[in-house]
């Protein structure tokens, strides 16, 4: 995760920059993050059953391999003069199809790592948050100051490299079995609907009968898509017009992962002690708006700086509380189709981010849009939270109970989390994309 996720966060500053100063076109940067997203939202969403079936070891090796391929082809075929915009689309689109199963065949394997480890779930979350964090952290630090030096083609040579090495690690380190569903729940799911469409319905059904799931992945949705919009255009915009240059993208980005990461660690030692609404609300109340409302503002650098410091801090605890929520609520065997369709929901609208921010730029300037997201952004989390079945978080026994229970206990419904089986009775990721995960 570490490897593949820090070849993203350098090509998350070293592609925008490149389609910035090659076309000058917020618009065509803008629709570069649609053309990588969009194919990563619809390939995911189809994949989940395909992962659950499969495993997702071998699924997460060669969907890199793919992205390595493509991510590599961009500075080969631009050094070649072979390069041009509707090629450079196809090639994202194909790094973004890859990237959908790819990243979601590594989330669900996180509860297995927390059997293996003897690890509560909000800390097994919190450190494979850390591992973001710090990728978030160290990706735009090395993607800015190799675009700043070198150029924006050696960060996606770098990419491309992330990607080749992390197949590499997934194919050759992780037991051959990892993240397989149990025998005993294969043959289970053989004899109810052994059928792609079966199973990827199933998905669906288990989604509809989860308000709280719900809930989340609409709210995560909307700050999902005022987060890409950020990211692939306001601030690139932001930091030409400001006169900072690509240096202080990385440093921005750099500052919050740094930040993130120590949010992070706390979280992952004391998450499961806490009231997770009151950390999530909190969480998102940091990490959102104050970072579109700064730039708005034409704040020194040192200022806006610490602000997206004080954000990270706050994303930092958010994904814990939301994956250990999701690992909880579904069971084990599913987990590959209710991720994807999770997921695809709740990053729905990041394909649209940078498309209608660049034109919504391009229309009124940068100012009116920031400070209309950082509105939306602050409205959408703090009014969710007051919906009632985010009270559901915070039960400890029951749906959400981390304590293996009874047969009997388990007959008067929710989900068995030792066994991961249902009975009737459900990740939610900031900066470019939050899972269920912010």
């Amino acid at each position: 995760m570490a490897v593949s996720l820090t070849g993203t966060r350098i090509s998350a500053v070293a592609l925008p920059w490149f389609v910035l100063v090659t076309t000058g076109s917020a618009t065509q940067t803008g629709l570069v993050a649609f053309f990588q997203m969009a194919p990563y939202v619809v390939v995911k969403a189809f994949t989940g059953p395909l992962v659950d079936r499969i495993g997702p070891r071998p699924v997460s090796w060669t969907t890199d391999l793919v992205s390595a391929a493509a991510a590599a082809m961009v500075p080969l075929l631009h050094a070649l003069h072979l390069l041009s915009f509707p090629l450079l689309l196809v090639l994202v689109a194909v790094i973004g199809a890859a990237r959908g199963p790819g990243d979601l065949a590594k989330e669900v394997m996180v509860p297995e790592a927390a059997e293996r480890g003897g690890v509560p779930l909000e800390r097994a979350t919190g450190l494979s948050g850390v591992i973001e964090r710090l990728a978030s952290t160290v990706g735009p630090a090395v993607g800015g100051s190799l675009v700043a030096l070198l150029g924006p083609l050696t960060g996606l040579v770098v990419n491309a490299g992330c990607f080749a090495l992390g197949s590499v690690i997934i194919g050759l380190a992780l037991p051959r079995g990892m993240g397989h569903a149990t025998e005993e729940a294969l043959s289970q799911e053989d004899e109810t609907g052994p059928g792609y469409w079966r199973r990827f319905g199933e998905g669906f059904t288990f989604l509809r009968g989860e308000p709280l799931l719900l809930t989340i992945i609409v709210m995560v949705g909307i700050t999902n898509l005022l987060d890409a919009a950020i990211n692939a255009v306001l601030i690139p915009v932001w930091a030409r017009e400001s006169g900072n240059g690509p240096t202080a993208i990385g440093l921005m980005g750099s500052v919050m992962g740094a930040a993130a990461v120590a949010g992070s660690l706390i979280a992952a030692a004391a998450a499961h002690r806490l009231n997770r609404r009151v950390v999530l609300l909190a969480g998102f109340l940091l990490a959102g708006a104050p970072r579109f409302l700064i730039l708005a503002f034409d704040a020194p650098l040192w200022v806006v700086l610490t602000v997206f410091a004080v954000s990270g801090f706050g994303a930092g605890f958010i994904n814990p509380v939301l994956g250990a929520v999701l690992f909880e609520r579904v069971p084990r065997r599913m987990l590959g189709r209710v991720n994807a369709l999770g997921d695809s929901l709740g990053w729905a609208g990041i394909p649209l981010g940078g498309l209608l921010a660049g034109a919504a730029v391009a229309a009124v300037g940068l100012a009116p849009v920031l400070l209309v997201c950082g509105t939306v952004y602050f409205l959408t989390t703090n009014l969710t939270g007051l919906r009632p079945e985010w009270r559901e978080m915070d039960r400890t026994g029951g749906r959400g109970s981390l304590k293996p229970r009874s047969k009997e206990d388990a007959s008067q419904g929710g989900v068995d989390v030792a066994t991961g089986e249902q009975h009737h009775g459900v990740e939610c990721r900031a900066e470019g994309g939050r899972s269920l995960q912010a």
